[in-house]
């Protein structure tokens, strides 16, 4: 353990108070929350800043993803010599979840045979529904959109906890989920059944309970994508988006789930790669701007806990003018806390090299970063020392023997009913004899399976989600083509890809019956449509719901909850 000696930043003399709490500190942190009942937990931080060295500072405002199914050299190199504070589990990490409950007991092991031995996050994105990181065994939800539609604080509540137990199960302490962006713009396609609703008042119930449920399992929760991206028609991962919303609809729209969740004690925000010149003035993405980080979100919002930026990768956050490094810089120098990064180690490389210069050069910049380890560290404590806190090294037994969570599947599967909404009844329920030639067409092989389980005789028609451009005439051709032979065309409407599938049936001699899946909007302006219900995730067990909605076995109950459908617009 290095207590004092040459570290980079010069000799250090070490007061024997705090060489002995250093010693001490890991004992220390079994002891909580216990040892603090008598001590201040703010000074036993501070006495940890005050001895650590400019690598561990910059380290810990580091969240860094890696590739592979194991941890590579590389990540395990930058957790030893570097103390990066955390690592990203993205899609691509994860095989089956006991192999990584393994490698997550790899990177905690890592971490602690560093002199602080402080305990890395663990995060990813396990929103439910469409995003979903962490596959395998996990359950897979109706989403969040689904939850608006029966507009149900238990159903957020449930959602968030048995979400949270499992990834609790694997080793995973940090989510980054509720996504709480009001869904008021149809363009907005990369937030799409993501969002709870476009109603700011019940997106801010839903997604506190949410928070609560998910809080329980000892899980961060990080609300995301401050301050808000249900607006914007681009998509951050390509571009910078634009809204045009004056502070006022901010305020009253997008704000309010926030301004919810502070008073909740949410502890973690994630900042969004999105820009509002007509309120700052310039396009500046609010994840480097001052304004929306230290003024609004800091200052006049009133959050104590941990800003994290949404991946430094994106091109929203303007990399490609600034370099990544100069884009990281400006995102830790507007206020936020930790700046997440996906990509390889020569891109963590260039980052550190220019921050580790800042820091021992600037000491308002020095003085940020251990602003920013402060309230990190505080985060730590505060969760990963809880009684009922993550284990840093997963029972592999218990991942194999509990995920999914049987009262969780039990739960979804009735969630996937309750919210099954009525968009077009007209022709609802369908009536399909043992002669009906029916055809099922879907992006999704399990829309495929069940219609088969639940219609006998019909037979199906795959298409990809997004197909390849030369292929996109050839498909709508041979689709159209094949749907002549048909009495009834049940289809799967998904993106704008799938309707214009849809639209190749309008003229055609045939019934058509529509199960949207995801977000609703793209049966807005088919008016030719007579029948049609909208489930919003993409597992069995939303489909499951939607077939037997059309079917008459099961009347929907479900509301969509998008206002005025028919008269969306980016404001």
């Amino acid at each position: 353990m290095r207590l004092y000696g040459y570290d980079g930043d010069g000799m250090k003399k070490i007061k024997t108070f705090t060489v002995i709490f250093i010693l001490l500190f890991p004992y220390i942190l079994q002891a909580l929350p216990q040892f603090f009942d008598n001590t201040e937990p703010d000074l036993l931080i501070e006495s940890i800043i005050s001895e650590m060295d400019n690598t561990e500072l910059l380290g810990q405002v580091m969240l860094l993803g890696y590739y592979g199914l194991d941890p590579s050299d590389d990540i395990l190199d930058w957790i030893k010599n570097k103390k990066i504070g955390g690592v990203k589990i993205f899609g691509w990490n994860v095989s089956n979840l006991e192999r990584l409950g393994r490698s997550i007991s790899t990177m905690q092991k890592a971490a602690a045979e560093n002199p602080l031995a402080i305990p890395l996050f663990i995060a990813t994105d396990q929103e439910g529904g469409w995003v979903r990181h962490v596959k395998g065994r996990t359950s897979i939800t109706p989403g969040n959109m689904s939850i608006g539609a029966t507009s149900l604080p238990r159903d957020a509540y449930q959602t968030g906890k048995y979400i949270g137990q499992e990834l609790k199960t694997i080793g995973i302490n940090m989510n980054f989920a509720p996504t709480v962006d009001i869904y008021t713009n149809p363009e907005a396609n990369v937030i799409g059944p993501r969002a709870f609703s476009s109603d700011p008042l019940l997106t801010a119930t839903l997604s506190t309970s949410f928070f609560q449920g998910q809080d329980s399992t000892s899980v961060i929760s990080t609300a995301k994508h401050f301050p808000g991206h249900g607006s914007a028609a681009g998509d951050s991962h390509g571009m910078l988006p634009i809204v045009n919303a004056n502070f006022q609809t901010l305020w009253e729209r997008e704000l309010l789930p926030y301004r919810f969740l502070i008073k909740r004690g949410i502890p973690a925000i994630m900042s969004g790669h999105i820009a509002f010149p007509a309120i700052t003035g310039n396009n500046i993405a609010a994840s480097e701007s001052k304004y929306f980080i230290t003024n609004l979100l800091r200052e006049k919002l009133g959050f104590e806990g941990i800003i994290i930026t949404d991946d430094m990768v994106m091109e929203g956050a303007d990399i490609r003018s600034l370099g990544i490094e100069k884009a990281c810089y400006n995102a830790l120098d507007a206020g936020n806390n930790i700046i997440m990064i996906s990509r390889t180690t020569s891109t963590y490389q260039k980052i550190w090299d220019f921050l580790y210069k800042k820091i021992q050069t600037d000491k308002d910049f020095k003085d940020k970063i251990t602003s920013s380890v402060f309230r990190i560290l505080k985060t730590k404590i505060n969760y990963l020392k809880r009684k009922d806190a993550v284990k840093l090294y997963p029972d592999i037994d218990k991942i194999t023997n509990t995920i999914p969570n049987s009262q969780g599947s039990d739960f979804f599967l009735d969630q996937a009913f309750r919210s099954v909404s009525i968009l077009r009844d007209k022709e609802l329920p369908i009536n399909i004899s043992d002669e009906s030639k029916v055809l099922l067409a879907a992006p999704y092989r399990t829309f495929l399976s069940e219609g088969k389980k639940q219609i006998k005789n019909a037979s199906t028609y795959y298409f990809p989600f997004i197909p390849e451009k030369e292929y996109e005439n050839n498909i709508l051709k041979d689709f159209n083509n094949k749907a002549q032979n048909y009495d009834r065309i049940i289809f799967c409407l998904v993106n704008n890809f799938s309707l214009e599938m849809l639209k190749t049936l309008e003229n055609i001699p045939v019934e058509v019956t529509v199960i949207s899946a995801l977000t609703p909007v793209y049966i807005q302006g088919e008016n030719w449509i007579n029948s049609a219900v909208a489930v919003y995730g993409t597992g069995v067990e939303s489909f499951m719901a939607g077939f037997s909605a059309i079917l008459g076995t099961y009347s929907p109950e479900g509301i969509v909850p998008l206002k005025n459908l028919q008269n969306w617009g980016n404001n």
